[in-house]
């Protein structure tokens, strides 16, 4: 089992490590194709990539954070994500195959409850 922290941003891996949790490779440009049944995988990734981390076996932990406005686009310390309420929540992600046009268009009209 491998733990890897996906980051660009070095406040994230500081908040990281100022919490204890212990990762086997930080990463900046995530490969989906490298995750083995039973890797963990931390960070803010697409969904389309979530997805394939859980359909390969995978555990998908989302750093999430609330961000103010101001902040946004910028880096942040760890003390900002502290602030920001950073935590790691788990996801389980499904892709699903969109099967037409129509169901899109039910969907985005709100025609499926």
């Amino acid at each position: 089992m491998t733990t890897y922290f996906i980051s660009r941003h070095g406040g994230a891996m500081d908040w990281a490590q100022s919490l204890g949790i212990i990762v086997d490779q930080v990463i900046s440009h995530f490969d989906p194709e490298c995750v083995q049944t039973g890797d963990i995988v931390i960070g803010t990734l697409p969904i389309h990539l979530a997805a394939h981390v859980c359909a390969h076996g995978g555990h998908y932990l989302h750093l999430s954070l609330n961000v103010p406005p101001e902040w946004r686009g910028r880096e942040l310390s760890a003390t900002e994500l502290r602030a920001c309420g950073a935590r790691l929540e788990g996801y389980r992600v499904i892709r699903e195959t969109v099967l037409d046009s129509n169901f899109v268009s039910l969907q985005l009209s709100g025609g499926l409850q």
